[in-house]
């Protein structure tokens, strides 16, 4: 006769013998993952199921989280836990149906870190129109390397590289990136970090998913570029940073410029600042000639027009004269930015012409200025020639009618008896008509 425990252990070893490796096909429930590390599940089809444990050795290794309803393929060994006198399965492997582990894995972390706000655009940082340090994150036996070296020295020759090596591929490698992205980050004068790899499948890019590097590339304070594989690959390390670029040659053009092209650009900005200065100089001598146009027969309008002209004139020459000062502090500041990488010869010839230049815009509107001076008081003194007080201060005096004011110019206009008002150089009469004869005597 058997005790309990004695037929247990018998049929424990009976089933261990014949099922010490088995692969099985179901469906995950009351899935429970104490804080032991050990992985409890219930492994089932339509009509039966089983009870199945991961112990903590086989947990670690799995790179995607167990969930309920989830289809799987296992690997084990069938035993009994004797304490319930119930048989179970030990797994070894555990791969989800239809999808691959690492598949799996990548879609279950880009929710959850997504879900963080990891990957939000707002979080997203510019890069610098013109880095003077950039830093690489990358493999130095690899092709990315030589890549991205080689577009960089030949956009920017005069560019400071930083390279932080690091394997791209293995189990530390996603440690190696995390901490080479901080150390850049600590050496305080880097402009933006370059960090990438060549193609490969998703198990060699697979140290580009992980959460310790996509964790530091948005605590990273630098711009960062991802350049990992080829444009068809996406990584976790993509979302997260700052700039996504197909190829580690394209992400090497995202971040520098051309210097030609910079060059260029500086000598068309020169062009530019000096025909806009042109045409405001034309349109303001455009306002200054139609004000004088538009002066009056009376001295009080041509004296505020006078007045006008030289407001207008003060204030062309302080808009001027900020545009030159703007001009030659945006380029002193181009000068100062470019004299660190050695700008080339045409720039200085440029920036010597400013003066030059500005000598000559103050003399053209000097000329201006007293040119149309000379007209206002030569168009003042005619108008004193034919003014009526000129008249009246020769001797003459104006008489018109009380009150209806009209001017008289006969004598047979009036009757005697009737007043009369004389307008003199200074003062006015009332007079009254005593006799209207030929001499128009009063």
């Amino acid at each position: 006769m058997l005790t309990v425990s004695e037929l247990t252990g018998l049929l424990r070893t009976s089933i261990e013998e014949q099922f010490s490796d088995i692969w099985l096909e179901g469906e995950l429930s009351n899935v429970r993952a104490p804080g032991s590390g050990h992985i409890y599940c219930t492994l089932k089809d339509k009509t039966s199921q089983i009870r199945a444990v991961l112990f903590r050795s086989s947990a670690v290794r799995l790179r995607f989280a167990l969930q309920e309803g989830m289809h799987v393929i296992v690997r084990g060994r069938l035993t009994v836990y004797e304490l319930r006198g119930e048989y179970q399965i030990v797994l070894d492997t555990v791969e989800p149906k239809g999808i691959g582990a690492l598949q799996l894995a990548f879609e279950q972390l880009k929710e959850r870190l997504a879900a963080e706000g990891l990957f939000d655009q707002d979080r997203k940082k510019p890069l610098p129109p013109f880095p003077r340090t950039v830093g690489v994150v990358t493999s130095m036996t690899g092709a990315a390397v030589r890549d991205i070296l080689a577009v960089l020295r030949r956009r920017w020759p005069a560019l400071h590289i930083l390279i932080a090596p690091v394997q791209v591929q293995g189990e530390s490698a996603g440690r190696q990136i995390a901490e080479a992205l901080a150390a850049l980050n600590d050496w305080g004068s880097v402009d933006v970090i370059v960090v990438g790899r060549g193609g490969g499948s998703l198990e060699d890019l697979w140290s580009f998913n992980e959460e310790v590097v996509v964790r530091a590339i948005v605590a990273s304070h630098v711009p960062v570029v991802s350049a990992v594989g080829h444009e068809i690959d996406v990584t976790l390390a993509d979302f997260a940073a700052d700039l996504r670029a197909p190829t580690p040659s394209a992400a090497a053009e995202a971040v520098v410029p051309v210097l030609a092209e910079v060059v260029e650009r500086l000598r068309e900005l020169t062009i530019r600042t000096g025909q806009v200065m042109s045409r405001h100089c034309a349109f303001e001598r455009q306002r200054l000639d139609a004000a004088i146009r538009g002066v009056t027969d009376l001295r009080f309008r041509l004296q505020d027009a006078a007045q006008r002209t030289d407001d207008m004139v003060d204030r062309l020459r302080g808009i001027v004269q900020h545009l030159l000062v703007s001009g030659r502090e945006r380029v002193h500041t181009m000068q100062r930015d470019l004299s660190a990488l050695n700008p080339i010869l045409v720039i200085k010839q440029g920036l010597a012409t400013v003066p030059q230049f500005s000598k000559r815009l103050e003399g053209q509107m000097g000329a201006i200025l007293a040119q149309h001076r000379h007209r206002t008081q030569a168009m003042l003194a005619q108008l004193n020639t034919l003014s009526p007080l000129a008249v009246l201060g020769r001797g003459y005096s104006i008489l018109h009618t009380v009150p209806a004011g009209q001017i008289l110019h006969r004598a047979s206009d009036v009757s005697v008896g009737q007043e009369l008002e004389a307008q003199l150089a200074q003062g006015q009469l009332t007079c009254v008509v005593t006799r209207v004869g030929d001499d128009s005597s009063v």
